[in-house]
């Protein structure tokens, strides 16, 4: 049977440009077929054609979903250029509307920012020993090695257990690599053909795309981007500026937001593949805890860098089911701009808890509400965007 298979696989590369020509008379006997066999010096029947359309449908298909995948992980997550409204420390954010505070979840007055409060700052660790000193990280070295890390906080706590497995380096090989690659990658991860069309959804969420949303389309990361800009101009007055570069604050935004919507949307599964199978392949160390003296040093892109964004994708996974429960929100449905900007609105509340810091509110107004609660609409109801 393997020996069948691997022959099915050469002959595919061949066969296509002979399907026209084959009949349904020829398919109906079982013979061989004199064009095949004069090309490999031995003839194939039904059964074997069968098998040869089967690698061709694989095929075609595993390259289109290597292909998604690799835009979502490659692009998905992308930091996008710090614009020239960032705040800075002293200068007012750029916002036209008047400066409100918003209450934090436990009420009570606003407290100077705390180390520990659900979601995290990278930029507040300066060694891989501080961080464990608020995250429990536990690695199991055994058949199938994993690192479990636990966060706890005001007597909650989030879980993210990160096993060997498929990484978004291993999809790009499959992308760019043989038909062998991709059919291995979907015989790893059926998951990727299974959910093909809610991953086609997340990347048209992730990203910009004008020319299907027209000029000016938002993304997960433009919300992030608002939220940063929403920060109250007394709070961005006592800010460090490490913490209002892509690594601060916008980094923490971007994770928790863009999960805590995959999560009310789809589910927590999807949010979690998708977070994992990045952070395997970002750095693939952080299973084993094996890191080098320049990866534990580097405190932009080594092992604290990814365990935050590991536990702050956990926090919005968590606040999405909270506030998927609190509107009722699945994948069918209608988001106004009214849902969209109450969805954002507590969103920062959580990031006024966690940190202690005021907000300015979203507005059925803004501009990036309406638009992105369009584009919402769009892409869980267009069948003709998923092609």
């Amino acid at each position: 049977m393997q020996a069948l298979f691997v022959k099915g696989l050469r002959m595919s590369c061949w066969i296509v440009p002979h399907m026209m020509s084959l009949s349904c008379a020829t398919l109906g006997k079982n013979k061989k077929l004199d064009g095949v066999s004069n090309h490999f010096g031995g003839g194939i029947d039904k059964n074997q054609l069968y098998l040869v359309l089967f690698c061709i449908f694989l095929f075609m298909s595993l390259w289109r979903l290597s292909f998604l995948f690799f835009m979502i992980f490659t692009f998905g997550c992308q930091q996008p250029p710090q614009s020239e409204r960032t705040p800075t420390p002293g200068q007012p954010a750029v916002k036209d509307t008047v400066d409100v505070k918003t209450t934090a979840l436990e009420g009570g007055p606003m407290k100077r920012l705390l180390p520990v409060k659900g979601a995290l700052l990278s930029t507040r660790f300066k060694s891989l020993e501080e961080l464990k000193e608020v995250v429990q990280i536990e690695y199991d070295k055994g058949g199938a090695p994993s690192v479990r890390l636990t966060h706890r906080s005001e007597g909650r706590q989030v879980v993210s257990v990160l096993k060997t497995g498929i990484s978004e380096k291993e999809i790009k090989r499959a992308k760019d690599g043989s038909l062998w690659d991709k059919v291995r990658l979907g015989l790893r991860a059926p998951y990727i053909a299974i959910k093909r069309h809610d991953l086609m959804r997340i990347l048209l969420l992730a990203r910009r795309r004008g020319y299907l949303f027209g000029e000016g389309d938002a993304a997960f990361y433009d919300l992030s981007e608002e939220i940063l800009y929403n920060i109250s101009d007394e709070d961005i007055a006592h800010m460090h500026s490490e913490d209002l570069s892509e690594k601060g604050y916008f980094n923490a935004f971007n994770h928790i937001t863009a999960q805590a919507f995959m999560t009310s949307i789809f589910s927590e599964k999807m949010a979690d593949f998708i977070a994992h199978t990045h952070e395997r392949g970002t750095m693939p160390e952080l299973i084993t805890g094996a890191f080098t003296n320049d990866q534990l040093e580097d405190l932009e892109y080594g092992p604290i860098d990814n365990y935050v964004d590991i536990i702050n994708n956990e926090w919005g996974q968590e606040l999405g089911k909270q506030l998927s429960e609190k509107y009722q929100i699945d994948r069918y449905t209608h988001w106004t701009a009214e849902l969209l900007a109450n969805y954002l609105n507590d969103i920062q509340r959580y990031y006024s808890w966690a940190f202690q810091i005021g907000f300015q509110p979203f507005t059925t107004q803004d501009e990036v509400v309406q638009k992105f609660s369009k584009k919402i609409n769009r892409i869980m109801t267009d069948e003709s965007l998923l092609r």
